[in-house]
């Protein structure tokens, strides 16, 4: 079982999916074994229920479900910066997550 799982939120799942590569990739090489996945905001509820993150990290077209989210889960949730989104930096995403979960 993976040491964390990581769920990526945006408006269909697919502009995350090049994200979760690199960040898996960014995770191996660092020795980490998580769980990184991304799922579309419509059908978040499922996977939050199956797979129980330790953080959800929404894409920036999803960044005003950020309160929404909060409400209804109790683990972190964040936006992922928009440059590091933009650029598809999946090291400076996977660092902000494990800063944010520790």
């Amino acid at each position: 079982m993976a040491e964390k799982t990581i769920m990526l939120v945006c408006s269909a799942g697919m502009s995350t999916s090049l994200l979760v590569t690199k960040m898996q990739k960014a995770a191996e090489e660092k020795g980490l074994d998580f769980d990184i996945f991304a799922t579309a905001a419509s059908d978040a509820n499922g996977p939050i229920e199956e797979r129980h993150p330790d953080i959800l990290m929404l894409g920036p077209q999803v960044k005003y479900l950020e309160q929404d989210f909060q409400e209804r889960v109790d683990v972190p949730v964040v936006s992922i910066n928009m440059q590091d989104y933009g650029m598809m930096n999946g090291e400076k995403v996977l660092e902000q997550a494990i800063e944010t979960i520790g």
